[in-house]
């Protein structure tokens, strides 16, 4: 089995590195046993309109980093949703009787709730201070995704943007017009698992690299046939991101990813949101 080592730099530079030592690996580039994980610092706060590939250029720029091909930029979902003005003010909101019904259940703030309810298909458990819904784009999570962290004053709300996959693919065209290099682009957002505590960052959208990896059917190392083995890859990359980020007040949105992609047709976080009939819990 191979052992796993990470290196963790000055974290005032954002830098993860992590390498595999010892073992082989099957079914993959050897390349793919060393990743790191560059955080770009210096970038401002994101307003409504600003144009998140000069920012990122920038940012690329002041830290020597010339981007080649297969490197993955890793977007914070808040800075996206800033800069497509993906804000609610709460003054505006009306609250419904549903919104006040599950309100008082669960002690949140009634608009908060109907804001929650906009953005989601069903919702799936409402406990005091818990609140999850299927978002209207299929992910099943905490509020909507709908946040108030990291915000200048408390009466704004900011929700996801409207398609994740859509604004990776923007994302992706402007840098490759303004850099020169495609990059492989994930919109990344930090969730809570179900039965573990704590959150990790997961690929809301993909553009240009693969999202998720089956390989059922290859051999494991005794030459038995996998037969449940889906890799949920872009999320294992974004999560190795999540480390380098921060979840608090780093104020480092973007994380240059570089390893070695798999060799499949890249995808969209789409692939990796669990048809509902196939959902035992929810």
């Amino acid at each position: 089995m191979s052992k796993y080592r990470a290196e963790f730099e000055d974290h005032t530079r954002g830098d993860v590195r992590v390498r595999a030592a010892g073992g082989r690996l099957r079914g993959a580039d050897h390349r793919s046993a060393r990743w790191t994980f560059t955080a770009l610092t210096g970038l401002p706060e994101v307003r409504p309109g600003d144009p998140l590939d000069l920012l990122i250029a920038s940012a690329l720029q002041r830290r020597r980093r010339r981007l080649r091909s297969g490197d993955i930029l890793v977007v914070a979902q808040k800075v996206v949703s800033k800069a497509e003005d993906r804000f609610l003010e709460l003054s505006g909101i009306r609250p419904t009787a549903r919104a006040r019904e599950l309100a008082r259940l669960t002690g949140k703030d009634p608009r908060v709730v109907q804001a929650i309810l906009a953005e989601s298909i069903s919702v799936v458990r409402a406990v005091p201070g818990v609140l999850i819904v299927r978002h209207r784009l299929g992910l099943v999570m905490a509020q909507a995704g709908i946040d108030r962290s990291n915000l200048p004053t408390g009466e704004r709300l900011l929700r996801l943007p409207e398609d994740p996959d859509v604004s990776a693919r923007r994302l992706r065209r402007q840098l490759a017009r303004r850099l020169g290099v495609a990059p492989g682009v994930i919109i990344s957002d930090s969730f809570g698992r179900p039965w573990r505590l704590g959150t990790v960052n997961v690929a809301i959208g993909v553009a240009g690299l693969p999202a998720l990896w089956d390989r059922r059917g290859e051999l494991d190392r005794h030459g038995r046939v996998l037969e449940a083995t889906l890799i949920a890859w872009a999320d294992a990359v974004a999560a190795g991101a999540g480390l380098a980020m921060g979840e608090a007040s780093e104020g480092l949105p973007v994380v240059l990813a570089r390893g070695s992609l798999p060799p499949l047709r890249p995808g969209s976080a789409r692939d990796l949101v669990r048809p509902g009939g196939e959902d035992l819990f929810t």
